[in-house]
């Protein structure tokens, strides 16, 4: 063997898991895209820098259509990363459908949010923990969560022992429970449970979704603000109550 192969770096590939959020137009289009720049490009950047998948099965649109609302999304700056639900050839090939359709989880969070799955979120500053037992279905973490982090758990429930702080986000299958001020972005049921709730002891979030269905601080009920609340789906309207 030579001395210059001896000397070459290994070369490794290695998995890594990357979230991203599903788009899914409904009819009119048009209309559609008003809300997206109404209710969600004007608030936060909730899709800076985020990988999102153009869901159109349900609209079944013509290549005309597809065409239309892929330049649309690309008029707006959204990293674009995938389209489903119609001809693979329409598009480029940097659009074609993934391997492994993805589960939509809501909205978005900043680029230099670190995305933390469920072991990376036991190490969160050696402050998270969660029992060990088979079949666990609750995290929880024992210290604040600052601004840039995201905490991902799709398994079940999030318990925050401290506050959650502005520009983090919490992201669970189940329940969000926090103890402190939620300041940041709350995402339950994201693994379709409808009956997903977010508690807080001290109500000043940026966004709340449970199962794909949100509200913005714009659409809060200001009088709330700094007290305990629960958030909870109603017939897909989200109520965010007092306690």
């Amino acid at each position: 063997m030579s001395v210059d192969l001896q000397s070459r770096v290994s070369f490794r590939l290695l998995g890594r898991s990357v979230l991203a959020f599903s788009l899914t137009p409904e009819r009119p289009v048009l209309d559609w895209f008003l809300e997206l720049d109404r209710r969600v490009l004007g608030s936060f950047g909730f899709f800076t820098d985020r990988p999102l998948v153009l869901d159109l099965t349900s609209i079944a649109p013509t290549k005309a259509e597809t065409l239309e609302i892929v330049a649309r999304i690309e008029e707006r700056n959204l990293r674009l990363i995938s389209v489903e639900g119609v001809d693979a050839e329409w598009l480029p090939r940097r659009y074609s459908p993934l391997p492994k359709s993805m589960q939509p989880v809501g909205m978005p969070s900043p680029p230099e949010s670190v995305m933390q799955s469920w072991d990376d979120a036991q190490r969160v500053d050696g402050q998270a923990s969660a029992a060990s037992e088979k079949g666990c279905t609750t995290l929880l973490i024992e210290e604040q969560v600052r601004s840039g982090q995201t905490i991902i758990f799709p398994e079940g429930d999030v318990t925050v022992v401290g506050s959650v702080a502005s520009g983090a986000e919490i992201i669970a299958g189940g329940s969000i429970h926090v103890y402190g001020t939620l300041r940041g972005r709350a995402f339950a049921g994201t693994n379709g449970n409808t009956r997903a709730r977010i508690f807080c002891s001290k109500f000043d979030a940026e966004i709340l979704v449970i199962d794909g269905l949100y509200k913005t601080a714009d659409d809060f009920d200001h009088h709330l603000l700094g007290f305990p609340v629960q958030a909870r789906l109603d017939r897909d309207v989200m109520n965010i109550e007092a306690m």
